[in-house]
């Protein structure tokens, strides 16, 4: 047996939008059930996000410090932000979000895992990026506001992520899932069996 996710869509009677944001909106869909029924089912309408696992010569992942109002916490996380523009080429974001976040630039870069970060609630889709042979970008560093300006940067040893993911320390998705996903490539075919950069991603088709 094949285990693979498989496209697919039920049909939505009635559709309307109760709350739209600056990023993102709240869609209720009447969808017909197998048996007949028609249920409500309400979701964030979400534009997908890209992520970066920054990993340095030294085994150490490029690391932020965030407050985060839903969860009342500052959570440890990597780079990540969202497609701004329809269509937008995710590498292309991810580069800009490392750059802006961190101030580092990045020679190798492959798709390390395609995620829904929360599928029963939003649609949104997360393309985490591994990016290696990192060095400190040119010009001036990005100016931030809000939250940003309150982050913690740091570069952490990758064996040490592990162990706060195990041991309930750590709760980001994306570092969650890029830190497993990175030692589970390398215990597999090695880092570079990994997508490339460009590979295509259904759920946010983008142009080259």
């Amino acid at each position: 047996m094949q285990v693979q996710d498989t496209p697919e869509e039920w049909q939505v009677v009635a559709t309307t939008t109760p709350f739209t944001g600056n990023k993102t909106s709240v869609r209720t869909d009447d969808v017909v059930m197998p048996d007949g029924a028609v249920v409500r089912r309400d979701y964030q309408v979400h534009p997908g996000s890209v992520a970066v696992l920054a990993l340095d010569d030294q085994d150490r992942v490029v690391l932020l410090k965030q407050y985060r109002h839903p969860v009342r916490q500052k959570l440890w996380e990597i780079p990540a932000g969202l497609l701004d523009v329809p269509g937008e080429n995710p590498l292309h974001a991810a580069q800009r979000e490392l750059y802006e976040e961190a101030h580092v630039k990045a020679e190798d870069w492959r798709v390390l895992t395609d995620v829904y970060t929360t599928p029963g609630g939003c649609d949104e889709a997360v393309r985490i990026f591994l990016a290696r042979g990192l060095s400190e970008a040119e010009g001036e560093r990005y100016e931030v506001a809000e939250e940003e300006a309150d982050m913690e940067l740091s570069r952490v040893p990758l064996d040490q992520l592990v162990r706060g993911v195990l041991a309930g320390e750590l709760h980001n998705n994306c570092l969650v899932v890029g830190v497993l996903s990175l030692v589970a490539a390398r215990a597999g075919d090695g880092l570079d069996a990994l997508r490339p950069a460009d590979a295509p991603w259904p759920a946010r088709p983008f142009e080259a």
